[in-house]
């Protein structure tokens, strides 16, 4: 839903999965996905490069989550909530639950 406004999958793949659990490191989302690791670190440092995420260093593992500080956070959440909706809403009707 969100791949033409944030450029592709992986952004989108990436935006969401932080979305929704707050902090993440790149493999544990490309597990998530069944994604290639490579296109998820790109992402995730072009977010960063971008102030919406930031990072920190936890042994060996890079953690991402996003930079309250940035002034399009607020706006870019409520984007990423709709987009969540529409997605679970999406997939229940795709197995037939509505």
């Amino acid at each position: 839903m969100l791949e033409g406004l944030l450029g592709n999958k992986s952004a989108e793949k990436v935006m969401l999965s932080i979305f929704i659990h707050g902090e993440l490191h790149a493999s544990a989302i490309a597990q998530q996905h069944k994604t290639s690791l490579d296109p998820i670190k790109k992402q995730l440092e072009r977010f960063e490069e971008a102030g919406f995420l930031t990072a920190r260093i936890v042994g060996r593992s890079k953690l991402y989550k996003f930079n309250d500080q940035h002034p399009m956070i607020k706006p870019l959440m409520h984007l990423l909530s709709i987009a969540k909706k529409s997605n679970h809403e999406s997939i229940n009707t795709q197995v037939g639950y509505n």
